[in-house]
């Protein structure tokens, strides 16, 4: 059997398809190429086509005989959707709609979802667990929710059993530097470091200094793209073993702050990071990092990588792709 990962040449999941292939499994990959690389995909075969066209779809579930599938094909950008919101409900619910059901409508049962811990919005306290409200406060947030929830639908309507996986800050790059993220389509604050270390962009904006925290920067919990794509395969085989449907978080249940990222930067590239100071965006929250229990109880998942992995591996990639997969 083999498992279809849409979006599959982006930045997250391409990642999930190379550990895919190096654990032994089949796979292919589904993706637009709106924002997706060739070159990211490798050896996967690779079928450009939109999620939301039925026919393609189903004719690569009975091509390939997929029984599985991991869905990675959205867009990201929460103050964009916040400029363009029907951009985003097209896309990441009408278009995820389609997809759900004609995965349904072909006989697929197991689904993983590339979730964000954006539904929680601005939690009252953390570590954030599964149980905090669903509250978004974008519409990148409320889309990822709305998808959650068709999918717990999907389940009891049709059988369709998911996770959803409601990651954290996802960081870093292959180790050896060979596929990771694109940085002109990015707004991630490693990337930016990267990117400034190297010259490449103004100094780095630090946005607010003055915030409840030890060294006045906003924390957040950045996790290790391959852990995330470990994360994943994990939630297929629960899947695979008859387990529910249910949303997990993923994150390291660590919080860095913005200087601590620049710290573990200068520490690991041996430069010196240009910035400079600014105040603090709307909406920004003070602390957000993950309790990580539920997904170590039910998936047997934790995080591996530290920050200092995940930096030297994004300089690794950015370092040597200095226009990233046009290098």
């Amino acid at each position: 059997m083999t498992i279809l990962v849409t979006g599959g040449a982006g930045y997250i999941g391409s990642h999930a398809v190379r550990l895919l292939g190096d654990r032994g499994r089949d796979v292919v990959v589904l993706d637009s190429m709106e924002f997706g690389h060739r070159a990211a995909v490798g050896d996967a075969p690779l079928v450009e086509a939109d999620i939301a066209d039925d026919e393609a779809v189903r004719k690569v579930v009975s091509q390939f005989d997929i029984d599985a599938v991991m869905h990675f094909g959205g867009y990201k950008a929460a103050g964009e959707s916040m400029e363009q919101p029907g951009r985003y409900f097209h896309n990441n619910v009408s278009k995820s709609a389609s997809l759900i059901e004609s995965l349904s409508r072909a006989g697929v049962k197991r689904f993983v979802f590339s979730s964000s811990c954006a539904v929680y919005g601005t939690p009252e306290r953390v570590p954030v667990n599964e149980d905090a409200p669903i509250r978004p406060e974008s519409p990148y947030g409320e889309s990822k929710a709305m998808v959650e929830r068709m999918l717990s639908w999907y389940d009891h309507c049709h059988g369709l059993r998911s996770v959803s996986l409601r990651y954290f800050n996802a960081a870093g790059a292959w180790p050896d530097g060979s596929i990771g993220e694109d940085w002109g389509l990015t707004l991630n604050l490693v990337p930016l470091v990267m990117k400034a270390a190297l010259g490449r962009r103004e100094p780095l904006h630090v946005f607010g200094t003055d915030y409840p925290t030890p060294d006045g920067t906003a924390i957040r919990d950045y996790v290790h793209v391959i852990d995330l794509a470990e994360a994943h395969l994990k939630a297929l085989e629960l899947l695979e073993s008859g387990g529910p449907t249910t949303a997990l978080n993923l994150g390291t249940g660590v919080g860095s702050s913005v200087f601590e990222v620049l710290a573990a930067a200068e520490r690991v590239i041996g430069r010196s990071v240009p910035y400079e100071l600014a105040e603090r965006r709307a909406g920004d929250p003070v602390a957000l990092f993950s309790d990580t229990r539920r997904a170590s109880d039910i998936l047997g998942w934790e995080a591996k990588s530290g920050l200092d992995d995940i930096v030297a591996s994004a300089w690794a990639w950015h370092s040597t792709h200095l226009d990233g997969y046009g290098t």
